[in-house]
């Protein structure tokens, strides 16, 4: 039976993705490098679980220093989630890490990828970070795209690269835009996991501009679910997606419902507006609803809820 590769096994949206493909019956091969963008013991318990697992195996290297084309060859899906990710860091002395991450290491699976004879995918994770301040919203994919943040242009860059790939020697390439994902294993630089953590550690939540910015919210296990529908359908190659949550949020009001589900009020200090943040976002989704046949699942409240469990958990 083919293999399916993971980049960024450890991460959020990776772990997730590996535990459900493990859980499917597929031989996972999972690549990470545990660099310390953030705290590396935080991605090596999310797939802890997974170290005596028959059917997975775990790659611990930088993508551009592994030999891809002995990789793929019996390869049939490759989930490419692996990023430099997180738009405030993306400025100064930061970026080239973002560039080699997010530019370089794509275009060294794609050039062994365009070799590959058993590939049948290659699911690339984009971000609506590639739209900055979409005029239009709902945003469609046939938008320009306009990135606000150096994070935005590099992951532009990627996913324009597999585009190339994918028209010049076939690459079988699928685009997802992931709207704001959040859940169980959120990285600690993301703004929910900040908020539930500064709610246990009893201190004022920190919020960008006027708490009046808007946010199409996604469920990790309803970005998981559009990774495995862009991995099947036969109609998604060479297309790009949105997948959103299906519902444009008010930070404001996400906070009330947080406040609901911790059961107490949460305080709040307001600072100045953050570079390279869009200041509104929510994906027309219709083209995934059609093409995948896909459908987000979770509402915010209990995907909140879920997070919530996670997070005291953790600390």
């Amino acid at each position: 039976m083919a293999k399916k590769i993971v980049t960024g096994a450890g991460g959020f949206i990776g772990s997730h993705l590996t535990d459900t493909l493990l859980q499917q019956g597929h031989e996972v091969i999972g690549i990470d490098e545990f660099n310390d963008y953030y705290d590396t013991n935080l991605k090596r318990k999310n797939i802890a679980h997974l170290q005596d697992h028959p059917q997975f195996e775990l790659i611990e290297a930088e993508i551009q220093t592994l030999d891809w084309h002995k990789l793929l060859a019996d390869v049939d899906v490759v989930y490419h989630q692996a990023a430099q990710a997180g738009v405030r860091a993306s400025w100064g002395q930061g970026f080239r890490m973002y560039t080699e991450r997010n530019i370089n290491a794509t275009q060294v699976i794609l050039e062994a990828a365009k070799d590959a004879k058993n590939l049948q995918r290659f699911v690339f994770a984009s971000t609506s970070s590639v739209y900055g301040d979409a005029e239009t919203l709902p945003t469609h994919e046939g938008i320009c795209p306009a990135p606000v943040s150096p994070y935005g242009i590099t992951k532009l860059a990627a996913e324009r690269l597999c585009m190339l790939y994918h028209k010049n020697f076939g690459v079988p390439f699928v685009s997802l835009r992931y709207f704001t994902v959040y859940g169980p294993r959120q990285r600690p630089d993301m703004a929910f996991h900040k908020f539930f953590k500064a709610v246990l550690d009893n201190q004022a939540i920190p919020i960008y501009g006027d708490g009046e910015q808007t946010r199409d919210f996604t469920f990790v296990s309803d970005a998981v679910a559009a990774n495995l529908a862009a991995a099947n359908a036969p109609d998604a190659v060479g297309e790009i997606f949105n997948i959103g949550g299906g519902s444009r949020v008010v930070l404001s009001q996400v906070l009330q419902t947080m406040e609901e589900i911790v059961g107490q009020p949460i305080q709040r200090n307001h600072i100045g507006k953050a570079m390279g943040d869009a200041r509104h976002t929510a994906a027309d989704i219709s083209k995934a609803q059609k093409l995948l046949g896909w459908q987000p699942q979770i509402s915010l409240r209990d995907g909140l809820t879920q997070e919530w469990e996670w997070i005291q958990r953790l600390y």
